[in-house]
């Protein structure tokens, strides 16, 4: 019999017979897998908080969140700060019954050098390195079936000061511990030591094997997802301690970000047909191609990256997360419609990885390193710890050396030798590899160079958040931009989540380091800011193209498909038509039809609506992904302004009752009085029967001159009217009060903007905060907006209690109560005291809500976040807001400043605000 003959025989035999023969490796943790379950082992710590005394920790844990030693930002660098050390002790016991095999005792992640014993003998060389899995075989060591004792020591600063440049001196927060699972990993003696997997989008299969002990062959048979047996299986002699294998499988089901489809497979050792050892890997079969001058290919078809910046973070743990967090943050980032995640700025925990393989998220891992990187031997040990644990998971498409001139190039070689599908090399923040990554370009200057350029454009920080900066302010221009351009592969934002870390030391309270750790579009315990909706319907990969709700319209929504492999055939659509308002209020719902659209092209989305559509005050269209999930709702006024007015507007009553005196227009309508400014024309007092309502000193301009003049009074039918005269030199800003019988009153203001470029334009009032307990309101919401972040709200009716809360601040409550709403239609004021109501028949009218608290910016100023003075107001235009690392001008033309013509001040070229007030308290 033929020697291959014999190893076909021996492993059809290995493949199909009981499970009983099975020789799989063991794990026996000795802690907790995540933050949730930690095993609690004896700890003392040298320095800070506890120090000095034995007690108990749980493992995994980062001993700061537990009560001990000091706290660090990473800028803290002073040389008494952050240099504890950790010593741990645990008892634990091992089965006679693994004598004969090897076992390994593996740390998954300690902070940050760690010296390990076991029975009191050093088990190895002291590990250097904060984020890398690395293990020990300490069968020598073992007293089987009996107690043994593990003491680890662990220096939260390394000896190392290229550890330290790459890991601990960075912008984030440092912490010390053993903060990743340990666990036993019990193997035979003959055993794989290492597979590595590449598997293409053709079928193609290699897995590269790395054997200890003696073997002879080797089978490969995959399963689905269903487990059932997929292709045949795979028979290869072992040759020696390294074995290549190969083959094909048709048409496999392919992976990607939109469609993560893995299958497993079972890799089983033998020799002389017996079962010496038995793996299981995920396998996903996909392509990557850089094409240069062009783009990222996954799969055969052009990649543009929507992508976010990830710690390995939560406030109660630091840097110890679980496997239901990472299936959280994951399911958290495809809601924002993101496709992507930047690894900030080391690897995660390997669960996180796993999680984007089976959800589906591109993946960019990354070496340790943050301006400063490792020394070259350093550096090359954790690559290689890297690698290993993660090169097989499909997820990854990039591999990044280090950070913002955290690169150490003497590592790119070792990157394509361990890495056998040959990943692209990225260097965050600079060119390299045929890649533009350049971080936070002004959008003027980055848009000009990527446009002229020749590099593939894909920057791995751009918009960097801070507060109410960044993210969603300004990314719509920017994707614009990118998705225009051929040569953009799209971009990673800075970041994911605010750090704001528990204080042991300090309460409990939630601590940001001022405004370095606020940079999150989510809060510490995931709270959403309003950047939140505005990725999300950005970055919606069902695209509308703008329509108005004409009475024209025949139902048809052209729509673009910016899915790279989903055919909108394959999501679903449905509609909601809403009366928003009283006992009318109402709605319709119903589905429709999904359009054949492939990937990147344009199509209609119809919508059979029914003949009274006219009738309703919004459309909402919703679309839900391949899996049922909702990429987006969109929202469609159809009532303007002007009809939901019509509605509120109340004329009849008693004869308007009017006095003049010498300072003042005294006014009584519908048990409504009156006083007007006789000079300036402003509302100086309003009450009515339940008292005075603390109200008025306006319409004062805002960025125009305040020069009404010469006011007058005269009846108009049963109406009264008080207005100033036009001069087109002395008093060209004109206003006019109409007083209606019923009590109600209409202010109609017609102004020039003092500047050609202005921040923003409108009318203030007073009204003082002390008073307002919460405001009600028909328009965009329930989030403020800035110029350069209007996407991402609905059109309805919103309810919002007063709150002075900051964005990025404790107590992290959203959606802020105090900034701009667009699209007012009508707002309900609810004080203390009583209510009123303001309403208008214009369209795109902002409602501004007093001033947020001024939050602590860097020195260099970049967010603005510009308001109008007094209290309440109406505006034609709101001003935009910066990030941390660019002034609102600089994120593009929605950042910009207005641009308004005032040419010889024609009221034909002026601007109009036109506001009704309900002062009756009904």
């Amino acid at each position: 019999m033929k020697f291959y003959t014999r190893i076909f025989l021996y492993s059809l035999l290995l493949t199909f017979a009981g499970r009983t023969m099975a020789q799989e490796s063991v794990k026996q943790y000795l802690s907790g897998k995540g933050k949730d379950d930690g095993i609690l082992w004896d700890f003392k710590v040298s320095e800070g908080m506890k120090a000095g005394e034995w007690t108990t920790i749980p493992v995994p844990s980062n001993w700061e969140l537990q009560g001990f030693g000091k706290y660090n930002y990473g800028f803290n660098k002073e040389a008494d700060k952050g240099k504890e050390i950790g010593s741990y002790r645990h008892r634990f016991t091992v089965d006679r019954r693994w004598k004969d095999k090897q076992v390994n005792l593996v740390f998954e992640g300690v902070m940050t050098d760690a010296q390990v014993k076991v029975n009191g003998k050093l088990v190895g060389t002291p590990h250097q390195g904060a984020f890398y899995t690395f293990s020990y075989d300490i069968s020598k060591f073992l007293q089987w079936g009996k107690e043994n004792l593990l003491e680890v020591e662990v220096a939260k600063h390394s000896a190392n000061k290229s550890v330290n440049a790459a890991e601990r001196e960075g912008d984030f927060w440092v912490f010390g511990g053993i903060f990743r699972p340990v666990f036993l990993e019990i193997l035979p003696k003959n055993h794989i030591e290492r597979l590595s997997v590449d598997a293409k989008a053709d079928g193609s299969l290699r897995m590269k094997l790395h054997t200890k002990g003696t073997a002879d062959a080797v089978a490969v048979q995959l399963y689905d997802a269903e487990g059932k047996a997929f292709g045949k299986p795979i028979h290869q002699a072992v040759q020696g301690a390294e074995t290549w294998v190969e083959g094909t499988f048709e048409k496999p089901a392919l992976w990607s970000a939109e469609f993560p489809n893995l299958y497993k497979a079972e890799v089983i050792l033998s020799q002389k047909g017996k079962e010496q050892h038995r793996i299981h890997q995920q396998v996903g079969f996909r392509t990557i191609e850089v094409r240069q001058r062009d783009g990222v290919y996954i799969n055969g078809q052009k990649i543009k990256f929507k992508g976010v910046n990830r710690h390995s973070f939560h406030p109660e743990s630091g840097r110890t997360t679980s496997k239901a967090l990472s299936v959280h943050d994951v399911l958290l980032m495809k809601e924002m419609n993101m496709n992507a995640v930047r690894m900030a700025h080391y690897p995660p925990d390997s669960h996180f990885l796993d999680v984007c393989d089976s959800l589906g998220l591109y993946v960019m891992n990354e070496l340790g390193g943050w301006h400063g990187h490792y020394d070259t031997p350093t550096g090359t040990k954790l690559l290689k710890e890297m690698i290993r644990v993660s090169e097989n998971n499909p997820s990854i498409i990039f591999w990044a050396n280090g950070n913002e001139g955290g690169h150490n190039p003497e590592l790119d070689a070792t990157f394509f030798e361990q890495d056998i599908q040959k990943r692209p090399l990225i260097y965050p923040w600079a060119v390299y590899g045929g890649f533009e990554t350049t971080h936070y370009r002004e959008y003027n200057y980055g848009i000009g160079t990527y446009d002229h350029g020749h590099n593939i454009v894909m920057p791995t920080e751009f918009l960097h958040g801070m507060y109410d900066g960044g993210h969603g302010a300004g990314i719509e221009d920017y994707w614009k931009a990118m998705w225009a351009n051929p040569l953009s592969a799209g971009g990673f934002l800075w970041d994911f989540q605010d750090q704001g870390i528990k204080r042991t030391d300090k309460g409990g309270i939630l601590d940001t380091d001022g405004n370095r750790g606020a940079d999150g579009i989510v809060g510490p315990h995931y709270e959403r800011e309003g950047s939140f909706y505005t990725i999300k319907e950005v970055w919606s990969p069902i695209f509308f193209e703008k329509r108005e709700m004409t009475a024209a319209f025949n139902g048809e929504f052209t729509i673009e498909n910016r899915y790279a492999f989903t055919n909108t055939a394959n999501c679903s659509f449905s509609y909601e038509l809403s009366k928003l308002e009283g006992t009318s209020a109402s709605s319709k719902t119903g589905t429709m039809a999904s359009p054949n659209i492939a990937p990147y092209a344009k199509g209609i989305l119809k919508v059979d609506l029914p003949a009274d559509w006219h009738s309703y005050d919004a459309l909402y269209i919703k679309a839900n992904d391949s899996n049922g999930k909702e990429i987006f709702t969109w929202s469609f006024p159809i009532s303007l302004p002007s009809r939901i007015a019509a509605t509120k507007l109340k004329t009849a009553g008693d004869k308007v009752e009017a006095q003049e005196t010498a300072d003042a227009f005294l006014v009584q309508a519908g048990g409504i009085h009156y006083r007007f400014d006789k000079t300036t024309g402003l509302l100086e007092e309003v009450k009515n029967g339940k008292g005075l309502i603390p109200f008025g000193k306006g319409p004062v301009l805002q960025e125009a001159v305040n020069n009404y003049k010469s006011f007058s009074m005269r009846r108009l039918a049963d109406t009264l009217i008080i207005e100033s005269a036009f001069d087109k030199k002395e008093s060209y800003n004109t206003l006019q009060w109409t007083i209606y019988p019923s009590g109600q009153l209409k202010m109609h203001v017609q102004y020039f903007p003092e500047s050609y470029f202005t921040r923003f334009v409108g009318v203030n009032f007073d009204l003082p905060e002390k008073e307002i307990e919460g405001v009600e309101y028909m328009g965009m919401g329930p989030y403020r907006v800035w110029k350069n972040r209007i996407k991402g709200n609905r059109f309805g009716i919103w309810e919002k209690a007063y709150n002075d809360v900051a964005t990025g601040e404790v107590p992290f409550e959203y959606p802020e109560f105090k900034g701009y709403h667009a699209n007012m239609y009508w707002a309900t004021f609810k004080l203390k005291s009583q209510s009123f109501r303001v309403f208008t028949d214009r369209e795109d009218v902002f409602l501004r809500l007093y001033t947020p608290k001024e939050q602590q910016d860097t020195d260099w100023k970049n967010m603005e976040p510009t308001f109008p003075s007094g209290d309440i107001s109406f505006m034609n235009g709101i001003s935009a807001i910066g990030t941390k690392t660019q002034k609102p001008e600089t994120t593009g033309p929605m950042g910009m400043k207005h641009v308004y013509y005032d040419f010889e001040k024609e009221p034909i070229r002026a601007l109009h605000m036109q506001l009704y007030f309900d002062f009756s308290g009904q």
